[in-house]
């Protein structure tokens, strides 16, 4: 059986707008390319994943020990996840979305990149609002009130100034930040990802309330303009 060019593989009224996952054959590269979008905005996309997966090695590799417990903001299409059980050092992976319907894809096994990500003994899919749980003293795991992490991993946001919503904006100042660090063991780590280049203004919040933090670029081709594209990985510990 032929498989179509275009499908539409999930589609949801959701708080935040209609959410859909689609998958599409790329002309130029004749392969299956996995997009979400909300609304009439491209979220994501199996095309572009390096600055995904550097948000998982750059933070992890900022982290001493074993043993690690992690979290990651943002569960999406799955690569930061994925990349963080990469590092043998993880032993707990609790994954923050706000969109059951998006932990449903991966339950489902909808995309095959990251099919294993659900089943992986190490890995929780909770379904939660990451920035109300950074505020609260509950934290990101229900079933240990207040436990704290040896790393946090968000891609929620587009960047530290573009917001998916207007209540996430606060998160992104000195006193969230502080808020952030009450979740964390001592020396741990928390980085971020964006679409933009390093901002100076949020590196000085980062430095205001962290011992050590620094922004690295990620580069990477882009095989639909023929150039390259890049993110932003903010580390901070």
């Amino acid at each position: 059986m032929v498989r179509p060019r275009f499908e539409e593989l999930d589609w949801s009224e959701t708080p935040m707008g209609v959410i859909s996952l689609r998958r599409r054959v790329e002309p130029t590269l004749k392969i299956d390319v996995y997009e979400v979008k909300l609304g009439d905005e491209f979220l994501m996309s199996s095309l572009f994943t390096a600055g995904e997966v550097a948000l998982a090695r750059l933070g992890l590799a900022r982290a001493a020990g074993a043993d690690l417990d992690v979290v990651v903001g943002g569960l999406g299409l799955g690569y930061t996840a994925q990349a963080a059980l990469g590092d043998p050092r993880v032993q707990s992976l609790v994954v923050v979305e706000a969109l059951g319907e998006v932990i449903g894809w991966h339950e489902r096994e909808l995309l095959p990149d990251t099919a294993e990500l659900a089943s992986d003994p190490r890995v929780r899919l909770q379904q939660g609002d990451f920035f109300a749980m950074t505020a609260s003293d509950t934290g990101f795991d229900p079933q240990a009130p207040g436990r704290r992490f040896d790393v946090v991993l968000l891609d929620i946001d587009h960047t530290p100034r573009h917001h998916l919503h207007a209540s996430h904006g606060g998160f992104y100042t000195p006193a969230g930040l502080e808020t952030l660090r009450r979740h964390l063991h001592p020396g741990g780590v928390f980085a971020l990802w964006s679409d933009d280049p390093p901002d100076a203004d949020f590196e000085a919040v980062l430095a205001g309330v962290f011992d050590r933090s620094e922004a690295s670029v990620v580069r990477f081709p882009n095989p639909l303009t023929g150039g390259h594209s890049t993110n932003t990985i903010y580390v901070a510990s």
